[in-house]
């Protein structure tokens, strides 16, 4: 069933293990967390850069339940995606994401806005405000912009919109 090497790993080192492989036969899935409770039970949180299907979470359960042996450690398995509203984690989920709306939390500020670009070390949010004019008075729609360090982001949420 298992390779002699597993044998010599822990029960977290070969389900990571077995996860680790089963995600470089999906390379658009990526893993979130992953969690083994003292009763072993295992919660895995995927994502992909166009989603993940059913099938993908089925696949990887697959494949990790097919090569640990319930004789050798009882466990409960959980494989599912990120779901609407849980917050931002990695990079790789800002870039999927470029082109909607998120919710930016700081330590100074909360900002709604539209994720414009996102590389290693940042995010661009772009956003129009209403501000009174420079010259007289009443007020005008200015169209704004800020780059927000990943360091700065306490918490990132991708707004729903069902229009």
């Amino acid at each position: 069933m298992l390779p002699s090497f597993y044998k010599i790993m822990t029960f977290k080192e070969q389900v990571v293990a077995l996860l680790n492989n089963s995600l470089l036969e999906k390379p658009s899935v990526f893993l979130i967390d992953i969690s083994i409770s003292d009763a072993y039970k295992i919660v895995i949180t995927l994502d992909g850069d166009t989603g993940v299907n059913l099938q993908d979470c089925i696949d990887i359960a697959r494949a990790i339940e097919n090569n640990l042996d319930r004789e050798e450690q009882d466990y409960a398995l959980e494989v599912a995606s990120v779901g609407v509203g849980t917050p931002l984690k990695m990079t790789r989920q800002y870039i999927k994401n470029i082109g909607r709306t998120l919710i930016v939390k700081t330590n100074s500020d909360s900002i709604e806005a539209e994720l414009i670009a996102a590389d290693d070390s940042k995010i661009t949010l772009s956003w129009e405000a209403r501000e009174p004019k420079k010259i007289g008075k009443g007020k005008e729609t200015v169209k704004k912009s800020q780059e927000i360090p990943y360091t700065d982001i306490k918490q990132a949420i991708v707004t729903v919109n069902f229009n």
